[in-house]
């Protein structure tokens, strides 16, 4: 069935992040669109609301009714689901939300990715912003909430879709990884490293499935890879498209350098192989978020931008929820949300924050809440990458039940080996304490740093209140 035989699409698990993404672009695509969720809560329930679409409660197989085309299956249903098995027995054709994109929305246009273990949300946005800031009007499908959008999709008006494109499985019946859907023209990859635990049982299977995406480039596409990364390296001899490196690292074909961060600004310089292309700044803390924008800078002049289009957009981009967002501030202390739940992520994010607050005692409040960060991996790997902040706290494991007990991760032997390191570690399970803690223990000045891929209790403006 043709995308234009379509009139009425049902997504199962629409409140997903990206699920809710897609169902609003067929929406403003002109398709009718419903769906189901047993999770409905905001942002992605008031996305759905604002953009008139019925969620269901719940999933009932009578919500399954004959005048649906095509159903659309989230890839955290199994195949037992109640309205799964009503679709199966009634002969409605599914498909998966990746393939979904690709078939409704790639189809004819120049396809861009932005793929990697680290920096996806952030470099998939600035790309987004940049493109559209210079009149390309793409469409574009995020992970996060961009601010400049105040959404987290838009339908193509152009020639570009700017897609997140994510590694994990696509759905009960295509355990592929998504971004082998998205027909990549050009691409950037940031970072491959261990993540995922729940469906890869190592670094090679990672490596391997990032070894098809790269395959699939065009051949007369490009990607643009960081140059340091030691895995990208392994992985690259796949592509038979153009590669171009980014970074710090002297040799890279896109280097950084003059890079300093004041006012609320990283300030710095590119040049491509030894020819300097512009002078840029972005509101943004972190090398790692230069790196990013780097890699943006990079592709935007291989797509024909100019520098004045590239320095307008950096300029002029406003962040992303939950990603270094400052939540508030009371009584001179700062509470930031920060969705890092990886050892290098929370590194460069601590790392970043303390360069930002100089002379100021930044906390890292952590929730391990991620399927990865719940178990045993990083047991080791926790304990460094939080030594650069001056006083740590963690929380208990989130819905520690679903992992089996042997393979969860021993928080309070993190926490000891923080403070044998020579850290300062708390271990409270509870939000609420955590909460009490904070407030007594808190002096003006201070950077409350909340990191946790989830919503973590409301703890940012239970902290912002308490205050």
């Amino acid at each position: 069935m043709e995308p234009k035989d379509i009139k009425n699409i049902y997504l199962i698990a629409i409140c997903g992040t990206g699920m809710a993404a897609l169902a609003g672009l067929l929406k403003k695509s002109g398709y009718e669109v419903t769906g189901s969720d047993a999770n409905i809560y905001p942002p992605m329930s008031t996305l759905l609301k604002d953009a008139g679409i019925e969620i269901f409660p719940g999933y009932k197989k009578e919500n399954i009714s004959k005048n649906i085309d095509l159903v659309i299956v989230g890839n955290a249903v199994s195949k037992t689901n109640e309205e799964v098995q009503a679709v199966l027995e009634a002969g409605i054709p599914y498909t998966s939300f990746p393939s979904a994109l690709s078939r409704f929305f790639l189809e004819g246009r120049k396809s861009l990715v932005v793929t990697g273990t680290h920096g996806k949300t952030t470099t998939t946005s600035l790309l987004s912003w940049v493109l559209e800031s210079a009149q390309r009007k793409p469409g574009f499908m995020v992970g996060g909430w961009l601010k400049n959008f105040d959404t987290n999709h838009q339908v193509p008006r152009g020639e570009y879709f700017v897609t997140e494109g994510d590694e994990y499985d696509s759905a009960f019946f295509d355990k592929g990884p998504k971004f082998l859907h998205y027909r990549p023209d050009a691409s950037i990859l940031t970072s491959i490293e261990f993540d995922h635990a729940d469906i890869f049982s190592d670094l090679d299977q990672i490596k391997k499935v990032f070894r098809d995406y790269v395959g699939l480039i065009k051949p007369e596409g490009v990607i643009l890879v960081k140059s340091d990364d030691l895995n990208i390296r392994e992985v690259i001899e796949s592509a038979s498209c153009k590669v171009e490196t980014y970074g710090f690292q002297e040799g890279a074909d896109w280097q950084i350098t003059s890079y300093r961060f004041e006012s609320g600004f990283g300030h710095f310089s590119l040049s491509h192989k030894n020819q300097h292309r512009g002078d840029f700044q972005l509101a943004m803390m972190g090398r790692h978020n230069v790196e990013n924008a780097a890699a943006v800078a990079g592709l935007c002049f291989s797509l024909g931008l100019t520098k004045d289009e590239i320095y307008k957009g950096f300029q002029t981009f406003k962040g992303i929820k939950r990603r270094q967002e400052i939540a508030g501030e009371k009584k001179g202390i700062v509470v930031i949300d920060d969705f890092a739940h990886h050892p290098t992520a929370i590194d460069l994010t601590i790392d970043a924050v303390k360069k930002a607050y100089p002379n100021q005692r930044v906390w890292a409040v952590f929730e391990p809440r991620s399927a990865t960060s719940r178990r045993k991996v990083f047991e080791e790997a926790f304990p460094k990458s939080f030594l650069k902040a001056d006083r740590v706290v963690f929380a208990g494991l989130f819905a520690p039940e679903k992992i089996k007990e042997e393979e969860r991760l021993n928080v309070e032997g993190v926490t000891a080996s923080i403070r044998e390191s020579g850290g300062i570690a708390d271990y409270i399970p509870q939000v609420n304490d955590i909460v009490d803690f904070i407030i007594k223990n808190s002096t003006s000045g201070d950077v409350i740093l909340i990191m946790s891929s989830g919503g973590f209790g409301g703890i940012h403006q239970k902290i912002l209140e308490g205050l």
